[in-house]
């Protein structure tokens, strides 16, 4: 794949999946933590309201991506939230807000890979948009491996989970960056 485009979203699509995973595998002991009281049955029902809200984003901001055409923010704006509720995550002792920020999380975490995947056929076609979207993935699935490693790792060096939830914030925003920075698609068809 000779193509930049490919690799930038391949670049845009390891940050994410840094967000992702570190959801999937940090939310538990990050929903446990709020208080002791919880149960592991209470902390199971609380973890689906925040991805019961991503679901309901990923329909309603794919919907809207594809009635406008438009890609670039429908892909930015999500990854945005998402950073942004994971950086004041680390800033609140409230169960209740610490939920409703995991819930913006998912929705910008979920709501992201509709319109994200769409992106690769604005430039590919046949074999190549097949191997561009393999190759995407694949360097994704290696941002799924490094998020909650290094979550861990900040984790264990700082004593808290919030420093390491603020790198992936941080990992989500940059993913948000580089999307602004794709061409535009009256761009990528051109070219």
């Amino acid at each position: 794949m000779a193509d930049g485009r490919v690799w930038h979203l391949a670049l845009i699509g390891f940050a994410m999946a840094n967000g992702l995973y570190s959801m999937s595998f940090w939310m538990p002991q990050l929903v446990k933590s709020l208080s002791r009281l919880y149960s592991n049955t209470v902390v199971g029902f609380l973890m689906m309201i925040p991805h019961l809200v991503g679901l309901l984003a990923m329909i309603l901001v794919s919907r809207s991506s594809d009635q406008k055409l438009e890609r670039r923010y429908h892909v930015a704006i999500p990854a945005i939230i998402g950073g942004i509720a994971l950086l004041l995550l680390g800033r609140t002792s409230s169960p209740f807000l610490s939920i409703a920020l995991l819930s913006f999380v998912a929705l910008g975490i979920y709501s992201f890979y509709g319109p994200f995947f769409s992106l690769p056929s604005q430039f590919l076609t046949g074999f190549s948009a097949a191997s561009g979207i393999a190759l995407i993935n694949s360097v994704g699935s290696l941002g799924g491996f490094a998020g909650p490693y290094a979550i861990g790792a900040i984790s264990v060096r700082t004593g808290s989970l919030y420093g390491g939830l603020a790198a992936v914030g941080v990992s989500l925003l940059v993913s948000a960056t580089l999307v602004l920075v794709l061409p535009r698609e009256r761009q990528l068809l051109a070219k």
